[in-house]
């Protein structure tokens, strides 16, 4: 049950992602897209729209993989198919869970950001941290986009899932990125280099 609230909130989140993302104050055209990069693909961020294949891919994921859950829900509770295979039902559920996700985000709006396709709203936000991407950094040399880069991270307050990050390209996009969430009341927080970095 907690899989299919989940799963509808994320195809709510994305809908309404969407929709406000249209008043963004970054991004706002192509060149601010292409400097952002998103972990895991190591892809720059597309712009979000309902005619965009990532969105139309979740959505309609996500409704396969909810009539998929309840279907397997009803067999469980009305059979003793599933009796033995728990485990394996539950390992399945969590990729499942995984597949359907839309690809990394980061949308400044007036009252907050939209992050990895969940509106975030600034007060919401602990603090942010930057650092450079350089050699003996753990994201060094993932990507060739990503070496040299900038890792913005995002603590979040009341969230389990800790941090959220996205890689900048450039000085000057961090920069505006940076004094535009400052400028909403968003807190930075100084990084401090570790040892032998």
């Amino acid at each position: 049950m907690i899989g299919i609230f989940y799963l509808v909130r994320n195809l709510v989140n994305l809908k309404m992602t969407a929709a406000i993302s249209k008043d963004a104050l970054y991004p706002k055209n192509e060149e601010d897209f292409s400097g952002m990069i998103i972990p895991n693909e190591w892809k720059e961020m597309e712009p979000i729209s309902k005619k965009s294949k990532s969105y139309r891919y979740v959505k309609w994921g996500t409704i396969a993989v909810l009539c998929t859950l309840i279907v397997l829900l009803v067999i469980a509770l009305t059979t003793d198919w599933l009796k033995e295979s728990y485990i394996s039902l539950a390992s399945l559920f969590f990729l499942v869970l995984n597949a359907v996700r839309h690809p990394g985000s980061l949308y400044i709006l007036p009252k907050g950001i939209i992050l990895n396709g969940k509106f975030v709203f600034f007060h919401e936000i602990k603090h942010f941290e930057t650092e450079q991407i350089v050699r003996w950094h753990h994201l060094y040399g993932l990507d060739e986009k990503v070496n040299n880069a900038y890792k913005l991270t995002f603590k979040l307050k009341r969230t389990i899932f800790q941090p959220e990050i996205i890689v900048v390209r450039t000085a000057a996009q961090l920069e505006q990125i940076t004094s535009l969430l400052e400028q909403r009341g968003a807190h930075y927080k100084e990084s401090v280099p570790k040892e032998g970095a």
